[in-house]
Order: structure tokens, then C-alpha cells, then sequence
């Protein structure tokens, strides 16, 4: 590996020592020295060093206290110390050890030692700055990749003919795999979705996005549910099977008093009104995959009459709220019936639960709820 020349700081009270340093190091890097260690600071100043080549045993500051000094100006700095004196040996070593310095050479050093402990010191030097900025790098299209997510997201409280619709997100990390989407469609209908993709991170933030633009390509089937979860599977398709989509598609007619819907592969919806108690729509067929490429989905039918409700959730919700049997529907019931209205109330009724459940635990999954109130 072919490093670039490096700033480096020499300081030592000998003029010998000094020019040994010197002449072993100038060719490869730029060296500049000083025999005052109350002068280092000044000339390091100056010479914004990378690394500094530090005596221990010195008139005005030893080397430890310089370095201390040094490394609280140039946090990046890195040190060696040098010590010439057979006496407490062990003890200056264990110290340098346990001090900030990069390492210990002992004086008079071997030549090639000492270039050889400056190149690796260079190098690892250079290799936490490349990883600096791969970092960076990646932060920044992680910001991107939120951005792009966020946009994903529609207002989170409209009213589309006859539907109130309401919903929430919160991911469990910068990007999380969830997706909660709603549309008007042709003939005073209204079109719900939820979704749950495979992962996090990118990956699932790409993968929201083509579910997303599968649900709104379904405008011209009228957001037919069957139309959205096929749709989705195409866009699915090319990817390897480890790659997987559970989602919910529900077409509301207010005026039909029907919801059509499919449920593949999701936790169930519920749907409740004043005079009808909460009914839990299951599964209507598998998951979205790759690998389930002869997949069929059922499209069930059922009344919706003005005043009742709809609750779509992902997994997260579900898992957390859970009991020892992996059933989740005495809590959800219990936030209904506190907040029977629906909307705004409601989802924050059980992110409230929610949060209680954790008790402070951090938060395993993403979390997204959409409720739909016909009016």
C-alpha cells in the first residue's frame, strides 16, 4: 500500500537524537523537530502534525504531560513515546501503554524499527480516515434512503369520500420495512393498505417503495385488493427469496355499505361499529414471495355501515401486545373499546399500550397502525 507522506512532530531535548529522527524519517514524510517541549505547542500550531515522536524525559514538560497537552488540542493526534533510560523501564512502558500514545520505542532504536512503527502507525491512520469517510459516506445515503422513505408516507389524518382515515409510523431504526398507504378511488370508494416487508435498512426502504408504487399503479383496477397484493408480487419477483411482502389491500364503498379486502399473510384486521362487535378478518391466502409465484388470494366481502371502523397493523404491534399463546386481540379490543371512536385516539390508545408493554426495552420492530372510519 502506497501511503501519503505524513506531518510529523519530533521533540527531544538531544540535538543528536533529534537529527537521527530526522534523517531517517524526512525522506518519506515531512518531519519537522524541536528540542523545547514548551515550544511543541507553538510550532505543532503551525504545523498541524499527524503524529508526534515525543521524548519522555525532558527539562520543561515530560512527555506524558506534553502529549496530554497536545492530544487536548489535536484530538486525532497520534503519539509515540521515547525514552532512553534503563531505569523504572517497565514501569514508563506500562504507562505509555495505558497513556493515548500509539506505542513505546526505547532509545537508541533500530532504524527500521522505527520507520516500521511510523508506517503502521501512518497506515492505520489512513485507514480510520478512509472509514471516516465511508461513514460518512453511508450517512448521508442513509439520510437520502430516510428522506425518500418519509416521502413514502401519506398525511397522517384525510378524509376520502365518506372515509376518515387516519395512521401512524414509527421504525425501529433509521429505516424501517413498513409501509401504510390510502387512495380515492373511481365510484366514491376509498383504497387501504398496510404492509409489512421482509428486513430493515435499504434494502427494505427499496422494497416499500415498490410496494408502494404497485398500490397506486392499481388506479386503473380501481384499487381492487387482488389487483394490488398481484401487482405487488410482480414487483416482487425479481428478487431472491429471502425477499417477502405480508400486506393488507381493503376497498371501502361507503355508499355499497361493503369493504372488499385481502389479507396475505398478515395479522388480521378488525372491524367494529356502534352496533356490531369487533369481527376479526384473518388471512386470506399466503404472503407475498418470490417463491410463491402460483399464489392466489381470496377476496372476501363484508358489510360496512356508517359509524363502524377498520384497524390495519403490522407485526410489531401485534408481537408486542401478544400474549403467551402469540394472540393479540384481547388488548386491541381493550384499546377499542377506550377509544370506540377510532382515528387519532385510537392509534395512540395503543401505541400507549405498546410503549407500556416495553417497559422501557428498546423497540423490536417498526410500528405502523391505519384506521379507516366510514361516516
Amino acid at each position: 500500500m502506497v501511503l501519503k507522506p505524513a506531518r510529523i512532530l519530533v521533540v527531544d531535548d538531544e540535538p543528536g537524537m533529534l537529527r537521527a529522527v530526522e534523517r531517517v524519517l524526512s525522506g518519506d514524510h515531512h518531519v519537522v523537530g524541536t528540542r523545547l517541549s514548551r515550544d511543541a505547542l507553538s510550532v505543532a500550531e503551525e504545523f498541524r502534525p499527524e503524529l508526534a515522536i515525543v521524548d519522555i524525559r525532558m527539562p520543561d514538560l515530560d512527555g506524558f504531560e506534553l502529549m496530554a497537552r497536545l492530544k487536548a488540542r489535536f484530538p486525532a493526534l497520534d503519539v509515540i513515546l521515547m525514552t532512553g533510560s534503563v531505569d523504572d523501564l517497565d514501569e514508563k512502558l506500562v504507562r505509555a501503554i495505558r497513556s493515548p500514545a500509539f506505542y513505546f520505542i526505547q532509545k537508541p532504536f533500530d532504524r527500521e524499527v522505527l520507520k516500521t512503527l511510523v508506517e503502521r502507525c501512518v497506515e492505520l491512520r489512513w485507514r480510520r480516515e478512509d472509514h471516516r469517510q465511508n461513514l460518512k459516506r453511508l450517512e448521508t445515503e442513509i439520510a437520502a434512503a430516510r428522506a425518500f422513505q418519509q416521502s413514502l408516507l401519506p398525511d397522517r389524518e384525510r378524509r376520502l369520500n365518506g372515509v376518515s382515515v387516519c395512521c401512524r409510523y414509527t421504525p425501529c431504526t433509521a429505516l424501517g420495512g413498513d409501509l401504510c398507504d390510502y387512495a380515492g378511488a373511481t365510484a366514491g370508494q376509498t383504497a387501504v393498505l398496510i404492509a409489512d416487508v421482509s428486513g430493515h435498512g435499504v434494502s427494505a426502504a427499496m422494497l416499500t417503495g415498490i410496494v408502494k408504487s404497485a398500490f397506486h399503479a392499481a388506479h386503473v383496477d380501481g384499487f381492487e385488493p387482488g389487483a394490488v397484493v398481484r401487482r405487488v408480487a410482480t414487483g416482487l419477483a425479481p428478487f431472491s427469496p429471502d425477499r417477502f411482502v405480508t400486506m393488507v389491500a381493503g376497498l371501502i364503498s361507503p355508499g355499497e355499505e361493503w369493504l372488499r379486502y385481502v389479507n396475505a399473510g398478515h395479522p388480521p384486521v378488525v372491524l367494529w361499529g356502534r352496533t356490531r362487535t369487533p369481527l376479526w378478518l384473518e388471512s386470506t391466502g399466503p404472503l407475498v414471495s418470490p417463491v410463491l409465484t402460483a399464489s392466489r388470494w381470496e377476496e372476501p366481502v363484508v358489510p360496512i355501515h356508517a359509524g363502524d371502523h377498520v384497524l390495519l397493523y403490522t407485526d410489531g404491534v401485534w408481537a408486542i401486545l401478544a400474549d403467551e399463546d402469540g394472540r393479540a386481540e384481547a388488548p386491541i379490543t381493550s384499546a377499542i373499546d377506550r377509544a370506540p371512536g377510532g382515528g387519532a385516539l385510537l392509534l395512540d390508545t395503543i401505541l400507549a399500550d405498546v410503549e407500556h408493554r416495553l417497559a422501557g426495552q428498546m423497540q423490536p420492530d417498526d410500528l405502523t397502525l391505519l384506521t379507516a372510519g366510514v361516516d
